[in-house]
């Protein structure tokens, strides 16, 4: 399996909860959520107000999903806890050769 970049994300919704996920084009899939065209039917329902934290990790794709998991599995205040200290998910995942928070804005992201 080849390296390949992905970005696990996690967005603030409308109703004051948190959605995770993972892509390998945020900009595009951040776009999908606030259209209502992404298959995610939770932020069709509870429109993102923003992207709260997200992180470009190199792996594979099982990482990715494994972090996602990790992520989605966790109580609102450890998910509290990685969006103010982005630099906890690297010490619980050593292996992920990138994990930072990104500071550029979405806009950024689509040019």
């Amino acid at each position: 399996m080849t390296a390949k970049n992905y970005w696990i994300y996690i967005l603030y919704c409308t109703n004051d909860t948190f959605y995770t996920g993972y892509t390998v084009n945020l900009a595009e899939r951040y776009a999908a959520h606030l259209n209502g065209t992404s298959r995610c039917k939770y932020t069709r329902s509870f429109k993102p107000l923003g992207i709260a934290q997200c992180w470009k990790i190199s792996g594979t794709r099982g990482l990715a999903m494994r972090i996602e998991r990790h992520i989605k599995k966790l109580p609102r205040i450890k998910k509290t806890q990685y969006i103010s200290e982005p630099g906890l998910l690297a010490q619980l995942f050593p292996t992920i050769p990138v994990a930072k928070k990104v500071l550029k804005k979405i806009a950024d992201l689509s040019r």
